[in-house]
């Protein structure tokens, strides 16, 4: 069986997939693709080693991956630990260790952040063994972006410290973090800048909703951006709704997709559950409300997805920002309370004495005629 190609790997049936010299596409019932090498242990023992999933991983890349491998000594034991460590292997060790960390509604997007920031400005690393990487070589990715991408730098030197402090803990070869202390002198100090979203008057939402009804873009974002004006939901929270999270005239957030790490019920307008009628109409199985186009079934609406729109019609705020508007006009509500003001927005409502008295109150019954109101300011009937 000759090499496989890369379209091959895109469209490969569930199964293995031979590509030669003990390297293997792996193909679940799930659709994931993922490449294994099987090599020889010092002992003749066969095992197999994962070199990453696809498209993180690309087909030339588990080439280059399988070809270092063979060129070093199999390991000792399971595992990465004694062996040469290529940044790419420590990488994607270090990259299973913190998908544990991530909110599984943002899980995907950080996964593909990580690896999109070491392929673009730390590839010349990737397939070098990560004790031959020297202060230099990681200076030589950060310095070109250090001015100029200020937050995508600094993540880059967190990722790159990360990933060479895991070699160095499992290589007693390593004597020092080439992304550590040693290179601070090198890096210009970056500001703290604390930066805040362009926010929206209150009393401009109504029109700003009147020209986004007119906008040219697919139904499912026109749809959420709508959704996420009415509920003052954050953009994540309702990119990610599911059919099965709503129940009559209540939204309910699981823990796993809410900023708090907490449930939280959103009382739904007539407004909102006219959202809703209109998105049923989009239902593609994938049990999300707001499904992303058909090229990319089953997938969550990207966050630019609901940014694009309002640069389309220079309308001059971010999807959060109408949440800025919200609780400025909540503020001016006389009978609003502090704190159902901050439960419509999912904040978590003052320090723990404050909580201590609250407890588990959510205010709902206080919220409910609120966010109606709310909606009947913004998108009157008729």
């Amino acid at each position: 069986m000759g090499k496989l190609t890369a379209k091959q790997v895109e469209h490969a049936k569930p199964g293995k997939h031979g590509d030669g010299d003990g390297l293997s596409l792996v193909v679940k019932a799930s659709g994931r693709r993922s490449f294994v090498l099987r090599y020889r242990d010092e002992t003749g023992k066969r095992r197999d080693t994962g070199l990453g999933a696809w498209p993180e991983v690309s087909l030339a890349q588990a080439r280059r991956q399988a070809a270092v491998f063979r060129a070093e000594d199999a390991p000792a034991g399971p595992g990465l630990a004694g062996r040469t460590l290529t940044v790419r292997q420590a990488a994607k060790a270090v990259h299973d260790q913190l998908a544990s960390t991530w909110r599984s509604g943002a899980a995907g997007k950080a996964s593909r952040d990580y690896w999109a920031r070491l392929d673009r400005f730390a590839r010349p690393l990737l397939d070098m063994p990560c004790r031959r990487v020297t202060r230099a070589d990681v200076l030589g990715c950060l310095l070109p972006i250090w001015a100029t991408k200020t937050a995508t730098a600094r993540k880059l030197r967190c990722d790159l410290r990360r990933v060479l402090g895991y070699a160095m803990a499992l290589d007693e070869g390593i004597a020092s973090n080439a992304a550590g202390e040693g290179i601070e002198a090198a890096l210009t100090r970056q500001p703290a800048v604390r930066s805040h979203h362009r926010a929206i008057c209150h009393g401009e939402v109504a029109e700003a909703l009147d020209i986004l009804d007119r906008d040219s873009g697919t139904a499912p974002a026109r749809l959420c951006l709508r959704f996420v004006v009415l509920t003052g939901a954050r953009s994540g929270e309702a990119r990610g709704a599911t059919w099965a999270e709503i129940d009559s005239d209540m939204w309910t957030v699981p823990a796993a997709r809410m900023k708090a790490g907490k449930p939280h019920r959103v009382p739904l307008s007539r407004q909102a559950l006219d959202v809703l009628d209109d998105a049923r109409l989009l239902d593609d199985g994938s049990g999300l409300v707001f499904p992303a186009p058909q090229r990319q079934r089953n997938r969550v609406l990207s966050g630019e997805a609901l940014h694009a729109p309002l640069r389309r019609n220079m309308i001059d705020t971010t999807p959060h920002g109408f949440r800025t508007a919200l609780r400025q006009w909540l503020a001016e509500q006389p009978g609003a309370s502090w704190a159902a003001a901050e439960h419509c927005l999912a904040h978590t409502p003052g320090n723990a004495i404050a909580m201590a008295y609250l407890r588990d109150a959510d205010l709902l019954a206080e919220r409910r005629p609120l966010m109606q109101a709310w909606a009947d300011y913004v998108a009157p009937a008729g």
